[in-house]
């Protein structure tokens, strides 16, 4: 009888390092979903808060505006339309995951004109 028990253990072994070997990678790959969502939303704020300040700016007659949301691969455009002046900021998100680009527009009464 001891012996069987000791054959069964035998068995066993090497059965957590097989189990680690098929997670790791499902592990590895939700790290990087995770790492470029936070990456996507840190982007966004930025580009958020930087258009936001650029539309204030140009609306007040600063022509220095964008030079708050310019810079690092960001791409502005400036619309002045029914008595404001929008600004949309678009940028790359820097993540090992082919991401697509974020997004943020902010308006501003423009008083500038």
């Amino acid at each position: 009888m001891h012996v069987t028990r000791w054959r069964r253990r035998l068995d066993d072994r090497g059965s957590v390092a097989a189990e680690f070997a098929v997670a790791l990678p499902a592990v590895v790959v939700v790290l990087a979903l995770a790492v470029g969502a936070l990456g996507s939303v840190a982007t966004a704020v930025r580009l958020q808060h930087g258009a936001a300040e650029a539309a204030r700016l140009l609306g007040r007659g600063d022509g220095d505006g964008l030079a708050a949301v310019e810079g690092g691969g960001v791409a502005a455009v400036v619309e002045h339309a029914g008595g404001l002046v929008c600004v949309t900021a678009s940028a790359p998100v820097a993540a090992a995951l082919p991401l697509p680009p974020v997004t943020a527009r902010a308006c501003a009464l423009d008083g500038g004109r």
